[in-house]
């Protein structure tokens, strides 16, 4: 009877043996089949996904890089009646002619000053508020805080400029009827030039701090052990020094990013917001790169001259963020590729 049972046993293992094998042999020919039908059938086998990524490729390529053909007018003679194609090439001669011109140093040095003004004191901002955020109890007062703070980044700046100009009119804007009232002289703070670029940093933090938070709310919903917190409070530290010691240290990834992005943008102004708050009277520190080229562009018709310096202000970007991106991966190993 001993001997019977042994024997099935060792037919049913040899029989498990046997159907793993024919399995894995299955597996094998399928893998070696999907290898052979090619990558087409890849394409095939995943037609959905790419299907859902036609809109935002058709978008990169009508939006900018079908645009990238106007790129040569930098370099040619450009007459309206020939077109871009058969205008005459004329090689760096537009470049040296917009690097000889003193309004063109200009507009770039209140492109870096302003972009960095808003790298100093704009950047740390979102920051700041998603870290108070993140400290308050009340879920109710919370999400209104959050509410009010993101309206402002979906209001135009056609709409914000036009406000502004009301709220700090010398004469009829509030805050400086608030100074009178307090026997201060009135500020013009977009028709003088010491107040433009603050009035310009404090404006766009304003429209922008809770939009940008949202991605380090995010980053600390999502990244931040809640047992760290606990551990802690368990140690007897207290906000400020969880604050130090844990929520800034576990955002550190997500915030190096985005300053590598901040970097690159340091030659990219915000074109909406300077063209409806700047004025004759205040170009020498607010005219910037963007603006310059609106009105050498399409209000002088100067098109080489306005595709050189766009294509000028492009490549110092590019150079930024690739070393932004070196730097930063010194540092702290994060980048961005």
């Amino acid at each position: 009877m001993t001997t019977v049972l042994s024997i099935e046993k060792g037919v049913k293992g040899l029989l498990e043996n046997l159907e793993n094998i024919v399995n894995r042999t299955n597996k094998t020919e399928a893998a070696y089949s999907l290898h052979n039908r090619g990558i087409f059938y890849k394409y095939f086998k995943y037609r959905y996904l790419f299907i859902m990524m036609l809109p935002g490729l058709l978008y990169y390529i009508i939006f900018h890089y079908a645009p990238l053909y106007g790129i040569q007018i930098a370099f040619k003679e450009y007459m309206f009646k020939k077109g871009i194609w058969n205008s005459p090439w004329i090689g760096l001669s537009v470049f040296k002619h917009v690097f000889n011109l003193p309004t063109f140093w200009q507009v770039f040095r209140n492109t870096l000053i302003i972009s960095l003004y808003n790298l100093i004191f704009g950047f740390p901002a979102p920051i700041l508020l998603a870290v108070l955020l993140n400290e308050i109890r009340l879920r109710g007062f919370k999400k209104v805080v959050q509410t009010l703070s993101y309206l402002p980044h979906f209001i135009s700046w056609v709409i914000l400029g036009g406000l502004f100009i009301q709220f700090l009119s010398p004469s009829i804007g509030p805050v400086n009827i608030a100074l009178k009232a307090l026997t201060l002289p009135p500020v013009f703070f977009l028709g003088d030039p010491k107040w433009f670029r603050f009035t310009l940093v404090i404006t766009d933090i304003w429209k922008s701090v809770g939009w940008g938070s949202i991605v380090y709310i995010a980053a600390i919903s999502g990244i931040i052990d809640s047992q760290l917190y606990e551990a802690g409070e368990m140690d007897g530290a207290s906000r400020i020094q969880k604050i130090i010691h844990i929520t800034i240290p576990s955002l550190a990834p997500v915030i190096t990013i985005m300053l590598i992005f901040a970097i690159g943008r340091i030659v990219n102004d915000n074109f909406d917001q300077i063209f409806n708050l700047y004025n004759p009277a205040v170009y020498s520190v607010g005219d910037v790169i963007s603006t310059y080229i609106y009105r050498i562009g399409l209000g002088g018709m100067q098109y080489n001259t306005a595709t050189a310096v766009g294509l000028f202000k492009n490549v110092i970007a590019f150079i930024m963020i690739v070393l932004a991106n070196s730097l930063a991966k010194k540092i702290n190993e994060y980048g961005i590729w």
